[in-house]
């Protein structure tokens, strides 16, 4: 055997160039169920094995909640199998440089099987499998995502001194749009838009929303595995460039009752790698039959994934009458009333904006929630059963209003046949189970509330 039969084949471009920058450490990271990420620097000597072969990364990630309390109902991950470690291979495709870091060149990863298949509960696998259904049909999904969310004077040391009571926001006041709300914090403004774009998450739009201290931005758009790659890296950024300026942002679905709730909008067309297939000139519409099978879809049966797009508790306290939060499965023309969007006209922009999620969402798993509903509709051949409401909910009258806590979604996705066809069964089970342990923590929690209303009086 000779030496030309061992080597190892030529490293992919975006791994030599980290090997090259100089830099003696790379950043790695992957999504937790939560969608928070969970990372470490690694040497790049060691780096360079892991871009070869994958590298090892304890499976707690995939069954611990957002506080690494370890769930005690999940069968796929658990104490019982004493946590062991699983592989995660590293995606190059993803590379980029952390500005606000020194350059470090940086990838994200996925957990993959001993044998290099797909793990059943990696978020960004589930993303991948129903991109690859979505594939299959001879389709790519184009998506966009916003995201509103608020900002605190505030660091994690001054937070728990508060014991998680009356956090500051950076300005005062309800000022959408407003150019000298931001002009009260230029530094923090700045960053984002020119270190997210050096980030290769680029910022389409970027501006103040109704309520204290707080932003929208909307992320470019793009194909959907690297639009959930963007939007993750856009929460977690957001916090680290805030750090440097005394803030934290709180991507948190609604933290004042009083106030507006933060949305995750996803924006998503249908293309065949040449043209936007949700476009018709000669609807009356602009819609193609292909986009109202799509539209059907979403709303037929959205709801049966619902815990993908509203995975907490507090997801379901943005869901108010009056706000501006849509609480059925409505759809409209340009009617920002309705959970469904339709927005139609040219070949460029005709689009649908799900309005539904919160930005609490796990973006890689409320887009395969949105994508698999919607193509669900599409394999069916659905067709739009009603048609669009007007104002504020007119002709949803008889629509029936979203559940308003997460244990009746999480019941209503452990038997979605739909959710399962889809998502797998083991990933269903898994983050069912989940979902059920969320709540119940809530169960089991005593609320300032209950202090204020009870305490004295009962």
């Amino acid at each position: 055997m000779n030496d030309s039969s061992m080597a190892h084949p030529p490293l992919h471009p975006a791994v030599a160039a980290a090997l090259e920058s100089g830099s003696t450490k790379v950043k790695v990271a992957v999504s937790d169920v939560d969608g928070i990420l969970r990372g470490k620097y690694l040497h790049r000597d060691k780096f360079k094995s892991a871009a070869e072969s994958g590298f090892s990364f304890c499976d707690v990630v995939l069954g611990w909640d957002a506080h690494d309390h370890c769930y005690d109902n999940t069968r796929l991950t658990g104490w019982q199998h004493g946590y062991p470690d699983a592989l995660v291979r590293i995606d190059p495709g993803t590379a980029r440089q952390v500005p606000w870091d020194r350059q470090v060149p940086f990838f994200l990863g996925e957990f993959v099987n001993p044998d290099g298949s797909p793990h059943a509960l990696c978020p960004r696998q589930t993303l991948k499998r129903v991109l690859k259904r979505a594939e299959k049909l001879g389709f790519t999904v184009l998506a966009g995502m916003e995201f509103e969310w608020f900002n605190f004077k505030e660091s994690a040391q001054s937070w728990a001194a508060k014991q998680g009571v009356g956090p500051e926001p950076i300005t005062p006041g309800m000022f959408g749009y407003s150019l000298l709300r931001m002009a009260d914090n230029p530094g923090f403004f700045n960053a984002l838009m020119d270190e997210m774009a050096a980030f290769d998450v680029p910022i389409e739009g970027l501006h103040t929303e109704t309520g204290p201290g707080v932003y929208e931005a909307a992320i470019s758009f793009s194909e959907a595995l690297a639009q959930a790659d963007r939007a993750i890296l856009f929460k977690t950024g957001a916090r680290e460039i805030g750090k440097r300026f005394g803030i934290m942002p709180s991507f948190m679905a609604k933290w004042n009752q009083a106030l507006p709730g933060c949305s995750g909008h996803i924006h998503q067309s249908l293309s065949d790698g040449q043209r936007n297939l949700f476009f018709d000139a000669s609807s009356e519409r602009k819609m193609s039959p292909l986009f109202e099978s799509y539209l059907a879809g979403q709303i037929g049966f959205l709801m049966e994934f619902a815990p993908l797009f509203w995975p907490t508790i507090n997801s379901y306290k943005r869901l108010v009458d009056g706000f501006w939060a849509p609480v059925k499965p409505s759809w409209g023309m340009d009617n920002r009333t309705a959970s469904f969007r339709v927005i139609a006209g040219s070949p460029k922009a005709t689009r649908l904006e799900t309005r539904c999620p919160g930005a609490d969402i796990n973006p890689y798993l409320a887009l395969a929630a949105v994508i698999a509903a919607g193509l669900h509709g599409v394999e069916q051949g659905l067709k739009l059963s009603a048609p669009p409401i007007t104002g504020t909910n007119q002709g949803a009258e008889n629509v029936a209003r979203a559940p308003r806590t997460l244990i009746e979604t999480t019941r209503v996705l452990q038997h979605s046949r739909v959710a399962h066809d889809w998502l797998g069964d083991a990933f269903v089970e898994h983050f069912a189970a989940t979902r059920e342990w969320e709540w119940r923590q809530w169960l089991d929690g005593v609320t300032d509330w209950e202090l204020k209303r009870y305490l004295e009086i009962v």
